[in-house]
């Protein structure tokens, strides 16, 4: 089961660990980090490096195709290259997956036309713009496409997946084993729970506006 790993300049970390270091801890995962080209690609703070093994062209037809949002992800929206490839892997995919606003990846691809999908919240509503019907959970399945919501959902989209595959006791094996258990110090994890003067503020830098 070969599990592809998308990573472009100024990916956000978590987005493609947490799902690599829950979903790919299943025993018949390959992971493989893919990039337009192979070798050494930044995150979006530029302090962490992760190591592409291949091209996207020498990994055409994975059984899993991972995306990762990221700051980055903008100026991937028209790499035809990044988006042909999502495209002809889609083709023959188990699943095609996104944490964050790699769905605006596989959306601008045209793979989420009629689906409903997630995205990080300042991003939710520019999946409508390409056909998508944007939901706020935290992960959503939809025939074979799964979309976490921000940063932190791609656990759990990777552990959701991982259960699919591999069935609940794998997937609370790894939940037990990485000692995933939140129990963060505020309840202010989503627009619904933060102070509304947080939530105003952020939405007020947002890039993500609709024209």
């Amino acid at each position: 089961m070969q599990i592809a790993i998308v990573l472009y300049d100024r990916f956000t970390a978590l987005d493609a660990v947490g799902p690599y270091d829950t979903l790919g801890r299943h025993p018949e995962a390959e992971t493989v980090f893919v990039a337009e080209r192979p070798g050494p690609v930044r995150n979006d703070s530029g302090s962490l490096t992760l190591m592409a093994d291949k091209a996207l062209a020498d990994v055409p037809a994975p059984d899993i195709v991972l995306v990762p949002g990221g700051p980055g992800q903008t100026y991937q929206m028209e790499n035809e290259v990044l988006l042909d490839w999502l495209r002809t892997a889609d083709r023959t995919s188990t699943w095609t997956t996104s944490v964050c606003t790699g769905s605006l990846l596989l959306a601008a691809a045209g793979l989420l036309r009629g689906r409903r999908a997630t995205s990080h919240w300042l991003a939710l509503d520019v999946l409508s713009r390409y056909g998508a019907e944007p939901t706020g959970e935290r992960v959503v399945t939809d025939g074979k496409y799964v979309t976490a919501a921000g940063v932190s959902s791609g656990i759990d989209m990777g552990l959701t997946l991982l259960g699919r595959i591999g069935g609940d006791r794998l997937a609370q094996s790894v939940q037990l084993l990485t000692e995933y258990d939140p129990q963060p110090p505020y309840d202010a994890g989503s627009p619904a729970k933060a102070p509304a003067d947080l939530v105003a503020e952020w939405r007020a830098k947002s890039r993500f506006v609709m024209e």
